[in-house]
This record gives structure tokens, sequence and C-alpha cells, in this order.
């Protein structure tokens, strides 16, 4: 008999082991990547579908698609760069890649092949775009101060464009008619110094993308 309630102890402590064991993974937080990221953090920022693969062109400037890349950002917009894609970094300014190294570079590649090609279509707001932009560096993990930085300097300094009311020109855009966007002339160059000041300023107050529109806009006038 105390060899029996001994095996039965043996046996109960075994199972209680084996149930903790297995309470404590169903508590811990969403499993880590290699790069460091959660699976949480990746569909806080969106979700890219494909890898781009691209060939250069004759002119040396400019790489053609030849996969697809597809990216839903984190409010359910789906962003397509499709075959046969035109690309050449220009939509980011050229002062922003001693920054960031060159646009078809590391983990800035695939949010500037699609704000490339969002940018060359002119079918959404731009704002639209720079915001699509911003989620999908985060989303292959560049960092918050260097994503906010680009953000605002495109915000600051792009190539913006805008969606008149009268004698709107229809284009076709996901089966519907739009109205055909006219580039805003931008008389201003890029200033060195204010992308400057304003990096500093996302480092040490960390802004909302609100207030990063806020200074660009107030800087505009």
């Amino acid at each position: 008999m105390g060899n029996r309630k001994i095996i039965q102890l043996f046996v109960f402590f075994g199972f209680m082991a084996v149930f903790a064991a297995c309470a404590s993974d169903k508590e811990e937080p969403a499993q880590v990547s290699a790069s460091g990221r959660s699976a949480s953090d990746t569909l806080k920022w969106g979700q890219f579908n494909g890898e781009p693969v691209t060939k250069w062109n004759r002119d040396g400037r400019t790489m053609t698609l030849l996969t697809e890349l597809r990216y839903t950002d984190p409010n359910g917009q789906v962003w397509v760069a499709p075959i046969g894609s035109v690309v050449d970094g220009a939509s980011i300014p050229r002062y922003l890649w001693s920054i960031m190294g060159g646009p078809f570079e590391g983990k800035y590649r695939n949010a500037s092949v699609l704000h490339d090609v969002a940018y060359g279509q002119k079918k959404r707001p731009w704002q639209d775009c720079d915001r699509m932009f911003y989620y999908a560096m985060r989303c292959s993990g560049v960092s918050a101060v260097e994503a906010k930085t680009m953000f605002y300097a495109l915000y600051r300094f792009g190539h913006h464009w805008k969606f008149p009311i009268k004698r709107a020109k229809p284009v076709k855009f996901e089966g519907q008619l739009v109205a055909r966007a006219e580039p805003i002339p931008r008389a201003i160059p890029v200033n060195p110094d204010q992308i400057n000041e304003a990096r500093d300023w996302i480092q040490s107050a960390d802004p909302s993308l609100e207030q990063i529109e806020e200074r660009a806009s107030t800087e505009a006038w």
C-alpha cells in the first residue's frame, strides 16, 4: 500500500509539472523572429506579400520590376507594384540617400519600390502614399527616427499633386473613374538644415505623424 501511494503521488506531481509547463507556454508573448521583431509588431505595421525582383535597364538609372510586390497597410488598404513597373527612387529626395543609403538597399527596398510606383501612378492622394511609405518602412524594420525623418522630408519637399474638382479628366482606378491628378509646382529645393533639425526634434520628442505633418505644413508658408 505504501509503495502504491508513493507511485500515485509521483504520477500526480508529474502530471502537474507537465500542466504547468503547458500553461506557461500559452501565456508567453508572441514569438520573436530572428530579426527581433514579434508577429504582433509585423501586423501592427502591415504585411508584405512577395519580394521585388528587378533588372537594370539600359539607361543605367531605372529598374524594371520582374515580380509583383503587394503590401497591405495597417488600415487594410492594399498597395501593389505590378510586374513591369519602372522605378528609379526619384520619389524620395536625394538628400535622404546620404542618411539611409540608396533607396533600393537594405530595409528600405520594398517601401521604396511601392512609393515610387504610387507616386508614378498618382491615383491616390500623396498624403496617403507618404503614410504608406512610413508604415511599409516600419514593417521592414526601419527605426522610428529614420522612418519619421523620411516621412517629414517627403511631406515637406516631395513632388506632390492634387485632384481638381472643376474640369477634371477622369481616369480608371480599381474599376471606378476618378479625377486625374495634376502636379503641384514645387519651387523650393530640399533644405538639409530643416531635415537635420526635424530629425533632432523627432529623436527627442517622438512626435506623432500628425504632429510631423503640422510642422512640415507650417514651415511651408
